[in-house]
């Protein structure tokens, strides 16, 4: 379900870092086909290991993406509900959206 009121700005910040660098929008396109083992992204993105690990834990730090253990491998899935939150976060503040229901100086 998505949530009604607007993220902080601190929550909604950690949410657009996360998604500032190519190498971490390329991860979420690539899960955006369903959950990947982190060998398959490790492949598909001709990454290093360390430089895959740094990148996924920034997504996962952010709340973009989950991960599951099965034996000895990883896989990672994006955060459906999350993604969902940020797409309404970005349709709240598109001007004109909110003209007037606010108490902030923008809409007076």
């Amino acid at each position: 379900m998505i949530s009604t009121t607007l993220p902080t700005t601190s929550r909604a910040a950690r949410w657009f870092h996360a998604l500032s660098d190519e190498t971490r929008l390329e991860i979420v396109e690539l899960l955006s086909h369903g959950e990947r083992c982190v060998c398959e992204l490790q492949d598909a993105l001709d990454a290093a290991q360390s430089r895959l690990s740094f990148h996924l834990k920034t997504l996962k730090d952010a709340g973009l993406v989950t991960d599951r253990r099965d034996g000895r491998w990883v896989y990672y899935a994006l955060n459906r509900n999350l993604l969902e939150e940020i797409a309404a976060f970005a349709q709240a503040v598109m001007p004109g959206r909110h003209a007037g229901s606010c108490a902030r100086a923008c809409c007076t």
